[in-house]
């Protein structure tokens, strides 16, 4: 049933001040956020202040060159981006019922389970669904954390960090993430017996960027054996570079446990005999708690879940 008491039924928001609130964020100038909308500027500036007026609160402070949200107009910034979504997300969901499709999910997964999970979910949805549209995006969890919040994503396989905002959010644990180390096939370390980290310290390495979680964990363990970090290093998260560079020469590959045991079942790299200590936090589903999941994103969500069941066995204990 409708709540007729909604401060935005009241005020009659309109979806032309939604966009104009996000044109204005992207463009931080009223006249060419005017322009974007196909509107005269006195049209675009009456929508912000009837807006503005309802709030009882300035959304952008005037500058000499443009605006700038302020922080109650971030907050509607991020709002209207999501709300805009959603709706964008309905008339497609429509489109696809009235052609005879099953409709659309779109999934957003960190490297692991993007090798590992998600083509068995999607095959798994696609046998029994094959009019079912599924958008994969593969990236980091912070940039897949932004895309859920604004809607653009249905819900992430990912990992949760102190730096995310985890109101609405919930979080079901699938599994850990121990790191491995790579090689090219034949290198010298492959015929060390009991390989301990002292034996690595001296190699190259080819690591990922300052400032993420696993190099973090890396530069620790050699701090911990009372060890010199290693200063041969390459620094990078593009993976198809890392392993054309092992196949290159001498160097040392870190990567997560999952995608290296992945590239190594294709002769692309050798995974070293050491259990290193350093290991990334669990990853799992993420979905929002305040938006309800359309039926093709609980198919999909439901084919995660049995998929990692298979790979790892019973799931961890879901929480935040």
């Amino acid at each position: 049933m409708i709540n007729y008491t909604h401060w935005f039924i009241r005020a009659r928001l309109k979806t032309r001040q939604l966009l104009l609130l996000v044109a204005l964020d992207e463009e931080g100038n009223i006249h060419r956020a005017a322009e974007v909308l196909k509107m005269t500027q006195p049209a675009a500036s009456k929508l912000l202040k009837d807006i503005e007026q309802v709030l009882d609160v300035p959304l952008f402070d005037r500058l000499p060159r443009g605006l700038r949200p302020t922080v109650y107009g971030e907050a509607m910034i991020r709002h209207a981006r999501s709300a805009l979504a959603s709706l964008n997300h309905a008339h497609e969901e429509v489109l696809a019922l009235k052609a005879g499709r099953y409709g659309q999910v779109s999934v957003g997964a960190i490297t692991t389970p993007g090798i590992m999970l998600l083509p068995q979910a999607i095959s798994r949805v696609k046998q029994a669904n094959p009019t079912l549209r599924v958008s994969l995006q593969v990236e980091t969890s912070d940039v897949l954390m932004e895309r859920l919040s604004e809607g653009k994503i249905d819900f992430n396989v990912a990992r949760l960090f102190a730096q995310h905002d985890k109101t609405a959010l919930r979080f079901e644990a699938l599994a850990e993430e121990p790191a491995v180390a790579v090689v090219r096939p034949g290198h010298p370390l492959l015929q060390v017996s009991a390989l301990s980290l002292r034996d690595l310290n001296g190699w190259g390495w080819i690591v990922p960027p300052e400032g993420s979680v696993l190099r973090h964990r890396f530069d620790l363990m050699f701090l911990e054996e009372s060890l010199e970090a290693p200063a041969n290093l390459i620094e990078t998260a593009a993976l198809l570079f890392v392993t054309k560079m092992i196949g290159l020469g001498d160097m040392i590959g870190l990567m997560a446990g999952d995608v290296g045991r992945y590239y190594a079942g294709h002769n692309l790299v050798a995974v070293l005999p050491i259990a290193l200590p350093c290991a990334m936090d669990a990853f799992g589903i993420i979905t929002r708690t305040d938006r309800q999941l359309s039926p093709a994103a609980s198919v999909m969500m439901a084919a995660v879940r049995s998929a990692a069941a298979d790979s790892y066995g019973v799931p961890l204990e879901a929480g935040l």
